[in-house]
């Protein structure tokens, strides 16, 4: 009886289940259907990329951009990919496809500070918040805010730089909201004003206060408040509306210029209270700025290419102290510094320059790097001239980690620096080719940027502050790095000579007259090599060769300062630069001359085994010097299509000293073994 019970229960219950199973499965399956499922294509027809969230179309599918989605080589390229390029226009000057910022800027994140990206999604509220703690530490601090206006106008987002770094008694922050929403109001103006001067706000439109002023915490200083302007939401704006819109905020500490693509409001948050208090700005970015990028490294049509070497700016957030010089006036050493450098390079006109590390004095000076970093190629970039870096022992000595700087280095206008592989110790390992101006586009210099690393030893004293006692070495890594590379760079015929005009027509003759002689003898070898770090190797300190003409030391220049080397020889003398020929007879090495900073009053070129040696010596009022020994930076003027490489110093008097070839025609004759 009870097995009867329980099996006419089973058949009701199932035959109640079974339809309501089907309507139930039958209704996902609908709802997949036609709500859930968004089919997107993932690579395949239309270029794309993976985004923050999904595969997104970056443009149209074109050959060039199909072939070259990253930065082009142009070693890689064929003279056929240019070949419809008109005779009368360089290839360098040829644009290849950009990536469409639109479809960038919709990928970034809302909710996360970070001023370098192309982020033109606006704000639509702005805050001021203090702290007795870092924020970083807590969410306590953040201002108030409730889900429904976190939906509409966004989260709050801090920007990562307290306002009271030096001159307030708390932690102060600026925060904002961002959305994509159509129909909210975005914030198209900010102004500072103090208390009663809010009649200078134009009449008739929407500004907001925010209620915490931006001075809050400093002592002694009159209140100043931030206002916003609201203007239309985002569905009633032009493009060129849109591109007005503020689409991020930063702080900029010293008399330093806003970074790329910000503008900074004339009125200061912490006016300059020198020498104690450097002043505080408040910058903004209007839409989205392209950072100008450098074009890829080339000779001329005469076949010429002149480095200009920086050497230890040694740059503060304020504008620095002058020391041990008789250049009166000098007060502020960075501004007198940017003052000669704009003298030098209006002067002598170079195509590529390198700092050779320690552009910020740390030692507790530069205490913002950020904000100094803005500043030091500033003379440079302003002349639309591309730049590499590398660093110095003092670089990373407060408030930012070799990582984080070279992010902003590269983010610079005409900025060539990189951070190198991750693989091999140190930041900064890489390699630039510069390449013959013809359409052959044939490389025929490398110059090798090496991570001299900064410390190896040190101690802490009773205040928890780090002294180093050793300088740091070449390590094992970079060793092998170094001949990888090298090993991978292709021999060419040399001297080089180019097309003479065979496929160019004409413009050879027009531009440069008779192309070079062809009757000279040419070898199949590698081009010549430079290479840059900062720290000089314990071979910089060897005796000189011999000059078997003059039968004189190969050794010209000044030594003022002690042996800066590492105490440590980590064997990168002998073990790369010895190891890596230009050719397997003659055994010459491929890297002619290294170029090191650091030692600010030693400026002389010491050939070792075939291989010069230079400091660049001190060019900065802001580094240490000697009173009589002039301010000057090094230059290699090379020549001959990368065959010749002269080298000079000019002074800050102007004068040009230590004028000598270094390698090719006129040079003293190689002398140097593998086995020295």
């Amino acid at each position: 009886m009870a097995v009867s019970i329980f099996g006419r229960l089973f058949r009701s219950t199932r035959s109640i289940c079974a339809p309501i199973t089907s309507i139930i499965c039958f209704a996902l399956l609908l709802t997949f259907l036609f709500i859930l499922y968004q089919p997107t294509v993932g690579p395949g027809s239309r270029i794309q990329r993976i985004g923050w969230q999904s595969w997104e179309t970056i443009g149209e599918a074109t050959p060039a951009v199909l072939q070259n989605p990253l930065p082009i080589d142009p070693g890689s390229i064929s003279s056929n990919a240019t070949g419809n390029i008109p005779p009368e226009v360089d290839w360098w000057d040829v644009d290849e496809a950009t990536d469409n910022l639109d479809s960038v800027s919709a990928s970034l994140p809302l909710d996360v500070w970070a001023p370098l990206l192309p982020h033109d999604t606006g704000l639509t509220e702005i805050a001021i918040a203090h702290c007795f703690i870092p924020a970083s530490m807590t969410e306590v601090c953040n201002p108030d805010t409730t889900p429904e206006d976190d939906a509409i106008k966004g989260t709050w987002v801090r920007v990562e730089r307290d306002i009271n770094k030096k001159s307030g008694i708390w932690y102060l922050y600026l925060y904002y909201r961002r959305s994509r929403r159509l129909d909210v109001p975005l914030i198209s103006d900010i102004r500072l004003l103090s208390n009663g001067d809010e009649s200078e706000l134009p009449r008739g439109e929407t500004w907001k206060k925010v209620s915490t002023s931006i001075r809050d915490g400093v002592l002694g200083s009159k209140s100043l408040f931030l206002w916003y302007k609201l203007g239309p939401a985002l569905r009633d704006l032009s493009q060129s509306d849109r591109s007005n819109l503020i689409t991020e905020l930063d702080i900029l500490f010293g008399e330093s210029r806003p970074w790329p693509g910000f503008e900074k409001i004339e009125t200061p948050i912490v006016p300059s209270k020198p020498p104690r208090i450097d002043p505080v700005w408040l910058t903004y970015r209007r839409g989205v700025k392209p950072v100008s990028k450098a074009k890829p490294l080339h000779f001329s049509h005469n076949g010429t290419f002149k480095v200009m070497q920086i050497a230890d700016l040694h740059y503060s957030t304020s504008e620095g102290k002058c020391r041990d010089t008789d250049h009166t006036p000098c007060k502020n050493g960075d501004t007198e510094t940017q003052s000669l450098l704009s003298k030098m390079l209006d002067t002598d006109k170079p195509d590529f320059i390198v700092f050779t590390g320690d552009q910020l004095n740390g030692q507790g000076t530069s205490w913002d790097a950020r904000s100094v970093i803005a500043k030091f190629a500033l003379e440079v970039t302003n002349r639309k001239i591309p730049w590499a870096a590398i660093f110095g022992n003092h670089d990373d000595e407060v408030d930012m980690n070799r990582a984080d700087q070279m992010k902003l280095l590269q983010a610079l206008p005409y900025s060539l620096a990189s951070a190198g592989p991750s693989n091999v110790s140190g930041v900064g390992n890489y390699v630039l080719k510069v390449y013959s101006a013809d359409a052959s586009k044939t490389q025929l210099l490398t110059l090798y940027m090496v991570d001299s690393h900064a410390y190896s030893k040190g101690v802490i004293d009773w205040f928890g502050i780090f002294k180093p006692t050793e300088y740091d070495w070449l390590k094992p890594s970079q060793i092998q790095w170094f001949l990888e590379e090298s090993a991978a760079i292709n021999p060419i015929l040399r001297p080089f000579q180019p097309d003479q005009g065979r496929d160019l027509g004409g413009v050879w003759t027009k531009r440069q007259g008779a192309p070079p002689a062809e009757d000279e003898a040419q070898r199949l070898a590698k081009p010549n090599g430079m290479m840059f770090f900062h720290i000089p190797i314990p071979e910089s300190y060897l005796s000189p060769d011999i000059d078997p003409i003059t039968n004189k030391p190969l050794d010209v220049g000044s030594d003022y300062d002690e042996d800066g080397s590492a105490k440590k020889n980590g064997g990168f003398f002998e073990k790369a630069l010895m190891q890596a020929m230009e050719s397997e007879d003659p055994q010459i090495p491929e890297v002619k001359i290294v170029g090191n900073g650091h030692s600010h009053v030693t400026d002389n070129c010491r050939r070792v085994a075939g291989i010069w040696l230079c400091f660049g010596g001190g060019g900065s009022y802001s580094g240490y010097g000697r009173v009589g020994f002039d301010r000057r930076f090094r230059y290699f003027d090379i020549s001959d299509y990368g065959e010749t490489i002269r080298t000079y110093k000019r002074t800050e008097s102007g004068e040009v000293v230590d004028d000598m070839i270094l390698a090719g025609k006129g040079a003293p004759p190689f002398t140097g073994s593998v086995e020295q």
